[in-house]
């Protein structure tokens, strides 16, 4: 079963399983891992959600689309070149094992 593991910003490693296509958001609300509020809940409005993809994974995840990039823009930590907003990443087999790391505040 493929998975992904959030990192939060003291360290705690969260590794998560899914069984289908989800967003990296839903396996985290799912096992309330905190420091995820996603308080629009995925509808890209927000950027509660934000996260820091490891760099050896940025290349499996692609880039931040105009309007997620955007969203970006306005979260609360830092920004930097692997930030995405964890409702916008697809999670599928090819992602298994990704890791994300959580930013220390989301406000």
């Amino acid at each position: 079963m493929p998975s992904v593991v959030f990192i939060s910003s003291r360290g705690q490693r969260h590794e998560l399983s899914f069984d289908r296509p989800t967003s990296a958001m839903q396996v985290a609300r799912s096992h309330a891992v905190a420091g995820i509020e996603a308080e629009c809940g995925g509808t890209l409005s927000c950027g509660t959600c934000h996260v820091y993809v490891d760099e050896a994974d940025a290349g499996r995840v692609g880039a931040a689309s105009q309007q997620e990039s955007d969203m970006l823009d306005l979260v609360a930590a830092e920004r930097t070149p692997t930030s995405r907003l964890c409702c916008q990443i697809e999670l599928c087999d090819q992602l298994d094992g990704v890791v994300l790391h959580i930013p220390e505040t989301q406000f």
